[in-house]
This record gives C-alpha cells, structure tokens and sequence, in this order.
C-alpha cells in the first residue's frame, strides 16, 4: 500500500523572503547608525507607544500587582516545571579532563554566555509562556544578564501577566519595545544594556528574519518559521481528542500547519468530520486562524502500517509530535526527527506549550532532522583546552610537525620544532613529510 493523502496542504508556508528581508536590513542598518534615538523612532511608529523603554522597578510592581493571584499561581507552577527540567539538562553538561597520552592532558569546560536577550511575542496572544520557557533556561545556565523584550500595546505597555512572568524568572531588566526594533536594542547594546551574546524567542517572519540577519555577531536559539503539529494516531486513538489537538495547534496562525499520520481509514475519517465544527466553537480571533490553517496548510496522511508512519513522521521532522498510539515505547525508541515528543492521550502539546517543564521554543519547517529546541545548552559554550608537560608534548610535536609539512603548512610544523629543539637539544627527530 502506497500512502493515500485524505487531506493534501494547498499552500505551504513561507512569507516573501526578499522583501522582508530588504525591510528588516534597513531598519537594523538605521538603528545601527542612529542609537537610541533611531530606535524610539522605530518603537514610536510601529508600537505606538512612548512610555518608557527599561522598566523601573517601580512600574515592574505595579504591573506585577495587576495580575490575579491564581494567574501567579499558575505562572509559579510553570516556571517551577520548566526550572526544574532545565537544571536536569544543565546537570548533563560536566566539565571534563582526561591524560590523552602520558603527559598531555586535554579537557573541557562549559562556560555560559554573558548576556541573553530573550524576545517575547505579544502581538495577537500574550505569549506569557515565552517569558517562562526563553527567561527561566537562561538563569539555570547561568547567565549574568538577561534582557526580556516584548511589544508594548498601544497606550497601554508589555502585558502585566508577561512582566510578572519575566520579573520572577529572573529577568534583569524589561523591555517595552516589539520587533526589529526590540531586537536590535539588545543586540547593539543600546538604552544602556549590555550587548546581547545571543538571542533567543519566538516571534513573527520580520523578527525572525532580524535573527537571520544578526546571526553570526550574535548567536540565535534557531531561524523559526511558523509553528507545525504532527500526530501519529492508530485505530485505539480518540478520534475528538485527536481532532481537539490538530484545532488546538491551527489556531497559532493562518500558516500553521498540522497533519495527522495514521493507518486507520476510519479514524482518519472521523478526525476530518469533526474538526470543522470544532474550529466553528472557536472565538472568533481563534477561529480564523484554525479555518485557514486547516483549509490551506493540514494534511492527512493515510499509510500501511506503523513503521510506514513512522517513516512519514520522520520524513516530516515536525516541530510538535504527538503518538497517540499502542506500544508507547516502541514509538519512543523508533522515532527520531521532532522537536518535542508527546506520548499518550494524557499528554498534550498545549502541556508543552504552557507549563509542563519541556520547552516550547522548538525547531519549524523540518529543523528537527539535524537540531533540537531551546534549553540551558544553547546558552552555553562548549570549550575545550589542553596542557602538557615537555616529555607528554614529544609525541604530539613530532606528528604535528610531520602531519603540517604534509600538508605544507610549514609554519605550524616550525611551532613543533622549536619546541623539540628547546626540550630536547641533545635528540635528533626525523620530522619530514615523508620521514
């Protein structure tokens, strides 16, 4: 049986690359060039709002005391999830050292950034989660500022939930400024931050395209394209949760794909009945969203057997991947390209999303064939060194010596010899290429 497309994706998503590329480069050209000034230029315009730009700590307390106490509740739970899952990822990352050969010891040490900027989305929905999941990872690793940036409404300022959210998790200061704009502040270094070592967050196609540009004088967590849902579901799967879930992920934006995996015509049958009337019990901002990504970009994918799912599924390397499925286990050792797992109807990706411990910053657009999501290793940077004593470097200078002239690298191999000639003036080495 080859695989039968019930469902195939009309579009797929990507947004006018050249141009939104032409209109970030200038506006991050002019910042450069302009500073601050040309920054609050930028905010004006695109923000519409001129209160101040770093919180004081002062206006971090009166939003904080905005928010409704089961609301911090439930912003301490997930912050207390994702912490607790990040110090788990940190404690996998030792420093190291070992005698590569008598006398000649190599090691390695992870040393965090200093500073993170960690961006905020707060346009169409408050991405309160995005504070929690960007702020929390870089405090674990260790990071001696971080910077939390988020689009101020207009009139109004950064939603009160996402400052609360910031402030707890540890954030050192607080940005009201969105975009390109809020991306260059922290990567110049401008209104007296300190500039930004790496840059981290979901955001829309021109903050997205800002990090592409900048990446290199910054580092990035990942180049995000729109959030994408993957489910594998057999005939023992709940075809109105299975349905509930593929809605619950469309509703992120007009280009969200979902796509659901399944070797049961019947289910895949009924999952495509009920959606529709699903996504009609949205809120209207919700529902408009859902329809077009259901409309456009969602595929159901008909295969012959599990492993032909799961080879699909790979294929697909999706952003979220749910398993609604028999044998557990045997999907989590087969599986190999997604971003984040989810095992089991009594877990979902909006868990993930929100406040189950597992970030939710995770790679799009098939990114998860060769990288994974956000956490406390992105923050950190992997060095190695070495030291020696003069007898351990013998073996060492005299392979280098010969491997460089080899090559006909003849200074690296004169770095060899010096060393050879000053420890042991009274041996004589056979260093040529071909000795």
């Amino acid at each position: 049986m080859t695989r039968e497309y019930l469902k195939k994706a009309a579009l797929t998503p990507k947004s006018d690359a050249s141009e939104t590329h032409k209109i970030v480069k200038g506006i991050l050209e002019d910042i450069e060039t302009g500073g601050d000034a040309k920054a609050l230029e930028y905010a004006a315009k695109f923000d519409q709002y001129d209160g101040n730009v770093l919180l004081t700590p002062e206006e971090i307390d009166a939003a904080c005391a905005l928010v409704p106490e089961k609301l911090k509740a439930d912003i301490r739970f997930s912050h207390d999830n994702v912490r607790r899952f990040a110090e788990l990822q940190k404690s996998t990352v030792h420093d190291v050292e070992t005698e590569i050969s008598p006398g000649f010891i190599t090691g390695q040490k992870a040393i965090p950034v200093d500073a993170a900027g960690c961006y905020v989305p707060g346009g169409r929905y408050s991405h309160i989660a995005s504070a929690i999941m960007t702020v929390t990872t870089a405090k674990v690793a260790g990071c001696k500022h971080i910077t939390a940036c988020s689009p101020p409404r207009p009139g109004v300022g950064v939603a009160p939930a996402i400052i609360y959210a910031a402030h707890i998790c540890g954030a050192d200061k607080i940005m009201a400024m969105g975009g390109v704009q809020g991306v260059a502040a922290m990567t110049f270094g401008l209104f007296g931050l300190p500039k930004a070592n790496i840059l981290v967050g979901p955001g829309n196609q021109f903050v997205a395209e800002a990090k592409r540009i900048l990446f290199g004088r910054v580092g990035i967590d990942m180049i995000a394209g729109p959030t994408d849902s993957l489910i594998l579901a057999d005939g023992s799967a709940d075809a109105h949760i299975v349905a509930t879930d593929l809605v619950s992920q469309a509703e992120h934006g007009y280009n969200s794909p979902v796509w659901l995996v399944t070797d049961d015509r019947t289910l895949a049958e009924e999952v495509m009945r009920r959606v529709p009337g699903l996504i009609d019990d949205l809120p209207e901002v919700n529902r408009d969203n859902a329809a077009a990504a259901w409309r456009d970009y969602a595929e159901v994918i008909l295969c012959a057997d599990r492993e032909d799912m799961a080879d699909c599924s790979d294929e697909y390397a999706p952003e979220h991947l749910t398993v609604q499925a028999d044998d557990l286990d045997w999907w989590l050792a087969r599986l190999t390209c997604y971003g984040s797992l989810f095992l089991g109807e009594e877990t979902t990706v909006s868990y993930g999303d929100k406040a189950a411990g597992t970030n939710h910053v995770l790679p799009t657009s098939r990114a998860a064939s060769y990288t994974g999501g956000l956490s406390v290793h992105k923050y950190m940077k992997i060095v190695t060194w070495q030291r020696s004593t003069r007898e351990g470097s013998k073996p060492v200078a005299e392979a280098t010596a010969r491997i460089a002239r080899l090559e006909g690298m003849e200074g690296h191999a004169r770095a060899a010899d010096v060393r050879l000639a000053k420890y042991f003036p009274d041996e004589t080495f056979d260093l040529t290429a071909n000795g």
